[in-house]
């Protein structure tokens, strides 16, 4: 790639690694530097190289107090590199891989981490600082503007106004909504990380107890604890680490903020990043080459059925309008033109703010790898990712297997977390003995 007359370095993943998602209150992981410790060590172990050869590290989190990453990875290790904290709402975790692929675009290092976590609140979102301007203000105000506040939380109004928008301009039907987190719910069954597995009749899921119109409680992500990380590499550590068989490119990765169009557009869908989504998307297809229906694989960003559904047109993956249409033909699951969110997606999955990028990135890793077990995409070879934060920003990515070498490159590389956990206990043991 050419950006004003440089050459950007390529840039891989070459290690990844997450805890399950779980419940606000399920203490099961522990607090935000146990599970970050061990989102981050599973990565450093996937990739193969120890913490010493990080360079930089970004670390994302929503709710946390300043430097808090550097208190979660200081469980890791302290070897005095630089250590930038991250916030960008719900796409906080990509916002991190987006910074720590772009140091090594640049040449400045070979190899960085991106780690997210997030320790959240029962309940909806709720704002950290009540006494101070909302960095939502004009968003919610233009929502109430557009139609009728409800009362409910701001998140699923802005979501379901924008799902009710398409169904008045384009006839999509509250079913299609509901078909969509059947979907991912489904999904979900077969992804040991997922904080909900619980296979959903349709039914279930329409007459679960409505939110928003048209989001019923079964269409909306929860709010969980949880961490995910990434070790990135220049091509040259790569290859001077013997990585060729593991590392995915990232074939372009791009950010995208709003525009005066979101307020003065009068739309219910601009005002939750449809332009942002439509933005990125088209820079990462122009400096691929690839199309939409080159890709294999995608996890987007489902925080709502609603904009799952509205993702589709805006990533490309069908025409305009036509959304509830490719619902209907099982468009967007196994057997069909593009399987998405095969993790069940943040509706099921989880949504821990600042992982949640980073948890998506590990999934396509994983699936390009072979490695995603029952969940996993056949012949999987070009994976798209697509995480967005109100507010605004939304990061677009493409990826690809650095060689046509399926499956994992050692034997101790897998994505269960279960015998990983057998891994970490049976580490953990000498330590403790010595201790005793």
């Amino acid at each position: 790639m050419e950006k004003r007359g440089h050459k950007l370095n390529r840039v891989f993943v070459v290690g990844v690694g997450m805890t399950k998602f779980v419940k606000p209150s399920d203490k099961s992981i522990g607090d935000y530097p146990e599970f970050s410790k061990i989102a981050a060590q599973r990565a450093l172990r996937d990739a193969g190289v120890p913490y010493e050869k990080i360079e930089h590290a970004f670390i994302g989190y929503v709710y946390g107090d300043s430097t808090a990453g550097q208190r979660a990875l200081y469980e890791v290790g302290m070897t005095g590199i630089p250590i930038s904290n991250v916030n960008n709402n719900c796409s906080t975790g990509s916002t991190a891989l987006y910074n720590a692929a772009l140091l090594i675009q640049a040449g400045l290092y070979d190899c960085t981490m991106a780690l997210g976590f997030d320790k959240m609140a029962r309940g909806s979102l709720q704002f950290a600082f009540p006494d101070r301007t909302s960095p939502l203000a004009k968003f919610i105000s233009k929502n109430d503007e557009l139609r009728k506040d409800t009362g409910k939380p701001f998140a699923p109004q802005l979501f379901g106004n924008a799902g009710v928008e398409h169904m008045e301009k384009y006839g999509t039907t509250e079913e299609h909504f509901a078909k969509v987190a059947y979907k991912n719910h489904l999904h979900s069954v077969n992804n040991p990380y997922s904080q909900f597995r619980t296979k959903y009749s349709l039914d279930e899921i329409k007459q679960s107890p409505l939110i928003q119109t048209p989001l019923t409680k079964l269409q909306c992500c929860p709010t969980s604890n949880g961490a995910a990380c990434t070790i990135l590499a220049s091509e040259d550590f790569v290859i001077e680490h013997g990585l060729e068989d593991q590392a995915i490119e990232i074939l372009s990765i791009a950010m995208a903020t709003d525009t005066k169009a979101t307020f003065e557009s009068d739309s219910n869908m601009k005002l939750v990043g449809q332009d942002l989504t439509k933005a990125a998307a088209q820079q990462v297809f122009e400096k691929t080459g690839l199309t939409p229906d080159d890709c294999d694989v995608c996890e987007l960003h489902d925080c709502f059925s609603a904009n799952e559904l509205l993702s589709y047109e805006n990533l490309g993956l069908c025409p305009e309008g036509k959304a509830g249409e490719y619902i209907d033909k099982d468009a967007f699951t196994y057997g069909g033109k593009i399987v998405v969110n095969p993790s069940g997606g943040l509706i099921s999955k989880g949504h821990p703010l600042g992982a949640t990028g980073l948890a998506q990135c590990s999934e396509l890793c994983w699936q390009l790898r072979n490695m995603a077990e029952k969940r996993q995409v056949e012949d999987a070879k070009i994976a798209l990712q697509h995480n967005l934060g109100l507010g605004g920003a939304c990061i677009v990515a493409l990826y690809k297997k650095y060689n046509s070498k399926p499956g994992k490159a050692r034997d101790d590389q897998t994505s269960d977390p279960a015998i990983l956990e057998e891994f970490e206990s049976k580490e953990a043991a000498p330590k403790l003995i010595a201790r005793i």
